[in-house]
């Protein structure tokens, strides 16, 4: 019979390779770092119990295979994990006497250039230590990669690709479905770093630290490392940051990168410490696994115990409900947290939550909160029937081996995030304070279900005040935002509802020629708004099908008592630029910016266009002699060139 240090010895080499598989091979975290880490150092003594290792344990083999979008290459020479720690005595005991570099651990994607006759030849990504994928197209487009290099021999070099976390979170703020926004920048870098198409690549900022020169021809580098880092820098590389250090002063070093690492834009995951003497560091050898001259070390986990208080479920525009612990508050590297996100149901179930719970928290790599452990594992939490956002039904689904929660309603509330968004926005009904995120955390508490919801927040206001990100103050001025966008105009009305192609231009179109009465146009049919110019069938068509649901016209009487809707008063000596096209480029000087312009223009029955044509009335442009290509555009249609001053005096006295 199989002893049960042997059966957990298995159990633990299939879970670790399946959460390696994950987040190296399909850009996904099924474990936090702190527990694969807590599990491999538990798999890691079993071993040298039993003297047992299985041939696929992490222990002795090097990461996951690459993936087969790209073309594959086998290593000169096999890139090994490093071995770790994170004592900082060990670190210091590991040094001896001898001097050593001191550099970030940065957490990216590692990659292999080589170089030949001063130009890139060739870059490969780890992989799994032997086989890589090419990916020198994309490498050509890294910011800060030379492409050629003085040195004209055959060189080796290996380094990190990263994109920075003010690069990661402007490209996830970009990206409006909020399920499909990155977890982490390593997750976004790998991603870019091995797309098929090198111009997504360059548009994602991608930045090359290099951190082990491999090898460089007829270079005498005295037997030092830090002669092969000023070799590199001289090169052109941007080089890992790294400090040199001894046993005396390696303890000051570590926490000088400690205090750094809390501001530190690039993402790093620790340290690592490497013996100047090259020499020696050969010298010693390797293991299976890991080379003898380098050691990496990964920051101690500030830890707390708090209590689990509740999880919320967090519905989401694609249906995915995400659960989100919290729980009471404490203090970690330096601030109060008292969130985190589950991710998945796979990690409810892994970790046995229940509400009440004794639980430990940290911030991985000192920034994100998770859940490290649960101490009580009580396993009873209820996983929701129904969506906390419209009470449909949800359903657990398994994909990649891992299980989430979904609402099956299609007409869900937190599905139409995209609507709300447009009906809060500037050109609609201009509310402040809601927020994508806002949104959807109040679409998930159930506090919004249709537009007119929104005017009636303040049913929840104990609910809201006492939310993360909130309080009496934020509560005060969204509530003053939501009152004042009570008073406003039906073109901004027509534009919030969302129905498809009728842009705030249109909006205004629509309403001047139905006279600003909305009943009149709720009761045109498709032939009378085709007939408009500028309208066509496709979008009348889109206009009578929400207009003639039975739905939207229950909730659009339902917005509009609650709307003070401006008629403005127009009259046909007010009209003065009624039937002409104008174009508005440039920046101005009597007006706060063009839209101020063109809503002055429009009062007074004119148009502004995008492009000049031949229809053109003038183009609006203090740079009157610019090459522009609408000053060109314009000249050569002989539309006249105004400047600001000469079109006030022409057309508005």
């Amino acid at each position: 019979m199989e002893s049960p240090k042997v059966s957990r010895i298995k159990e633990l080499v299939d879970i670790l390779n399946e959460a390696s598989k994950a987040y190296y091979a399909q850009d996904r975290e099924i474990i936090s770092n702190f527990e694969y880490d807590r599990l491999y150092d538990e798999l890691e003594a079993l071993e040298k119990e039993t003297g047992v290792v299985l041939a696929n344990s992490p222990t002795v083999s090097v990461g996951y295979e690459a993936v087969e979008e790209l073309p594959k290459e086998r290593h000169g020479s096999a890139m090994l994990s490093l071995g770790k720690t994170k004592s900082r005595e060990e670190l210091q005991d590991w040094l001896l006497d001898k001097e050593g570099l001191l550099s970030w651990k940065l957490d990216g994607l590692t990659i292999v250039l080589t170089y030949n006759e001063g130009k890139l030849a060739k870059a490969v990504t780890r992989g799994n230590g032997e086989i890589g994928e090419v990916i020198t197209n994309n490498a050509r487009t890294f910011k800060n990669l030379p492409l050629t290099i003085p040195y004209q021999g055959e060189l080796i070099l290996r380094g990190e690709a990263v994109i920075t976390y003010q690069d990661f979170e402007k490209i996830n703020a970009e990206i409006e479905d909020a399920d499909a926004k990155y977890k982490n920048p390593r997750n976004l870098c790998s991603g870019s770093v091995r797309q098929l198409n090198n111009e997504i690549t360059a548009k994602r900022n991608v930045r090359f630290y290099a951190f082990a020169l491999v090898k460089a021809e007829d270079a005498d580098f005295g037997n030092s490392r830090m002669a092969q880092f000023l070799f590199l820098k001289e090169q052109g590389f941007d080089v890992v940051e790294y400090h040199k250090v001894d046993k005396d002063t390696i303890q000051e070093q570590i926490q000088v990168y400690a205090e750094k690492v809390k501001s530190y834009d690039i993402p790093s995951d620790g340290l690592v410490l490497t013996y100047d003497d090259i020499a020696y560091g050969q010298s010693l050898g390797r293991t299976a696994k890991f080379p003898r001259d380098s050691i990496a070390f990964k920051w101690a986990d500030e830890i707390r115990e708090t209590t689990l208080t509740e999880i919320e479920w967090s519905p989401s525009r694609t249906g995915l409900i995400n659960p989100v612990a919290v729980f009471e508050p404490v203090e970690l590297e330096g601030t109060t947290v008292s969130r985190a996100s589950v991710h998945n149901i796979s990690i409810v179930k892994e970790l046995q939550l229940g509400i009440g719970d004794k639980i430990t928290v940290y911030k991985a790599n000192m920034i994100i909160p998770q859940i490290a452990d649960n101490l009580t594992r009580s396993d009873n939490l209820d996983i929701p029937c129904t969506c906390p956002a419209c009470g449909g039904s949800t359903e657990i689904k398994k994909m990649n081996e891992t299980e989430s929660l979904y609402c099956t309603n299609p007409e869900c509330a937190a599905k139409k995030i995209k609507a709300f968004t447009l009906f809060v926005s500037r050109d609609a009904m201009n509310m402040d304070g809601l927020s994508e995120a806002t949104l959807e955390k109040f679409i998930g508490r159930g506090y919004i279900h249709e537009f007119v919801d929104l005017f009636h927040l303040a049913d929840y206001k104990d609910d809201i005040v006492e939310m993360e990100g909130f309080g009496e103050k934020s509560y005060n001025n969204l509530t003053e935002s939501i009152e004042k966008a009570r008073k406003t105009t039906l073109p901004r009305v027509i534009y919030s509802l969302g129905i498809p192609g009728i842009g705030v231009q249109n909006a205004k179109m629509l309403c001047k020629y139905f006279a600003h009465d909305l009943e009149k146009l709720q009761n045109a049919t498709a032939l009378e708004l085709s007939s408009i110019e500028g309208v066509g069938e496709v979008l009348a068509a889109a206009i009578t099908g929400y207009m003639q649901s039975e739905k939207n016209k229950e909730e659009l009487a339902k917005l509009c008592r609650e709307l003070q809707i401006e008629i403005p008063a127009v009259s046909a000596e007010s009209q003065t630029l009624a039937g002409k096209n104008f174009v508005v480029t440039g920046s101005l000087n009597h007006f706060a910016n063009r839209d101020e312009l063109k809503a002055l223009i429009e009062e007074k029955g004119g148009k502004v266009t995008g492009s000049v044509t031949g229809k053109t009335e003038c183009l609006i442009n203090n740079d009157i002699t610019s090459n522009s290509s609408k000053n060109k555009k314009a000249k050569e249609l002989q539309v006249p060139i105004l400047t600001e001053e000469d079109f006030m005096e022409k057309y508005l006295q």
